[in-house]
């Protein structure tokens, strides 16, 4: 297992690599070629000891790196059966050989960490996730793309190895980015923009969710009456008035510690006055954790919320709505308060964009990192087990540079080894960077968030990390960085020193002015 952090790195090589060799390294042409860009989500069962079944549905977001591989990150939860909180996250990738018009053969790979509820920790043991798949793709144009096969999931160091059929689902799209963060000048030059743009929202999420007492916990006894959670939550308007969205939250508050939920959906957005708007919305995916009893994991979400614009970019919204898990007694009534940023996303299709059709939008700064961190015990009762024994956690950080020096960056993490299997963080935070040489630069980063699982003493699960880094610049894209930082709980015995590696690609976005 030590051997994942040679292989997440490598992946993340691969990706920075491949998009930069996809994109181009020599000098700016005179049109930009959009990135073939695909959403997927797939159904399976898999077999756990003793004969129990747990129904997955995985989610992926992949780029394609040429006609025949693909690349991206995703995440796996359960939703059926009596695992609800099972849920990982971590690297995908596919190779495909088209076989005729309509019909492509395809073979993946996904590499993830997590796991969860009841006895977890022995099936998922540190947490590293394997999964293959070999399968067939239907091509079906305006409608999506429908793939079969059979995979096979194994977390080596616990208990689960199973081989089962599975189905999924196709959202082709494609994406405008440029690679490193050279602009060419002709870019922000350019008049007179003829592009379209797509609406779309981001937004922080702070939720609070209100719990009847007749809901009982996984272990038989009453839940606690609350729980507090923060997240983030991505809308894309499909025109001036549907969207589809998807949201990730975790417990920061109340006596649940651990619980997740991922949820993707769809709404309607009504104009009331200026500024002002209603949404309605519903939604679903996998939930669970610290202790709340979803059953198979399933929660379905209902509600309405009142957006209004505190500037031309920015919302505040209020939402109140309902959540319940159909298999189990968990509902709760939700209030949430969220600070939207509003912005539009080039409308692209696979033709080349010429440079001066992005007149009216701006090239933004972005990172991906793909980054293993490494907990060190900082305190006697950090954790309820295992306390010697060192935590190391797979995952994906994003940054947005707001100037040269100056970012705001979000990470999620799991662990993948450690016995600490079901263990996850989410966070949110800021950041600095100093250059101290044309290759060498130097980075501090403050993060807050939620955390939880795998035995670890979060108490209500909100922690706070602390980073400072050291970084090299390998090219115009790729930089690797060395980490080391302080983790713990705002309230809870969790105290832990950190230890990094991660390998980070740079790229333009474009954001309508």
């Amino acid at each position: 297992m030590k051997n994942l952090l040679v292989v997440s790195l490598c992946a993340g090589g691969f990706i920075g690599s491949s998009l930069a060799y996809a994109q181009g390294n020599s000098a700016p042409a005179a049109a930009l070629k959009p990135t073939a860009t695909t959403w997927r989500l797939s159904s399976e069962t898999l077999s756990l000891p003793g004969g129990e079944k747990m129904g997955m549905v995985g989610g992926d977001l992949m780029v394609d790196v040429n006609d025949r591989l693909r690349l991206g990150v995703g995440s796996y939860g359960a939703v059926r059966g009596d695992r609800g909180g099972f849920i990982t996250l971590g690297l995908a990738g596919e190779l495909r050989q088209r076989l005729s018009a309509s019909w492509l053969a395809h073979t993946g790979l996904f590499v993830g960490a997590g796991g969860g509820r009841g006895d977890a920790s022995a099936l998922s043991g540190g947490g590293l996730m394997l999964r293959a798949d070999l399968g067939l793709t239907y091509e079906l144009p305006s409608v999506g793309n429908f793939a079969f096969g059979v995979s096979h999931v194994r977390f080596p160091s616990g208990e689960i190895r199973s081989t089962q059929p599975y189905l999924r689902y196709e959202y082709p799209f494609y994406s405008l980015l440029s690679p490193g963060w050279d602009t060419p000048v002709h870019a922000s030059m350019a008049d007179g923009a003829s592009l379209s743009s797509h609406h779309n929202e981001f937004a922080l999420v702070a939720r609070s969710y209100k719990i009847p007492a007749s809901v009982l916990r996984a272990d038989g006894q009453p839940q606690h009456g609350s729980m507090q959670l923060v997240g983030v939550e991505w809308l894309s308007y499909l025109d001036p008035h549907w969207f589809i969205k998807l949201e990730s939250e975790g417990a920061a508050g109340g006596q649940s510690n651990g619980y997740m939920q991922i949820l993707a959906g769809a709404g309607y957005r009504q104009p009331l006055w200026r500024g002002s708007a209603i949404k309605l919305h519903v939604a679903a995916g996998p939930a669970g954790g610290g202790g709340a009893d979803t059953g198979g994991g399933l929660l379905l979400d209902a509600g309405v919320s009142l957006q209004q614009n505190l500037t031309e970019r920015t919302a505040l919204e209020f939402s109140l709505g309902e959540v319940r898990a159909p298999s189990r007694s968990f509902r709760a009534q939700s209030a949430a308060l969220k600070l939207n940023y509003q912005f539009g996303l080039p409308g692209v299709s696979s033709n080349p964009v010429p440079w001066q059709a992005l007149g009216g939008f701006d090239a933004e700064k972005l990172r991906v990192r793909v980054a293993n961190q490494t907990y060190f015990k900082a305190s006697p009762q950090w954790r309820n087990q295992y306390v010697d024994q060192s935590v190391s956690n797979l995952g994906v950080q994003l940054d947005y540079f707001l100037a040269p020096q100056l970012f705001v960056t979000g990470q999620g993490l799991a662990a993948y080894a450690g016995r600490a299997g079901a263990y996850m963080t989410g966070q949110l935070g800021v950041g600095v960077q100093q250059p101290l040489s044309q290759r060498w630069f130097a980075e501090g980063e403050a993060l807050l968030g939620a955390a939880g699982g795998g035995g670890l003493a979060v108490g209500g699960g909100l922690v706070g990390q602390l980073n400072g880094s050291i970084g090299y610049r390998l090219s115009k894209q790729l930089s690797v960085l060395a980490t080391a930082g302080r983790v713990q709980a705002v309230r809870g015995d969790f105290k832990a020193n950190v230890a990094g590696l991660s390998l980070a690609y740079q790229f333009n976005g474009f954001v309508q002015k």
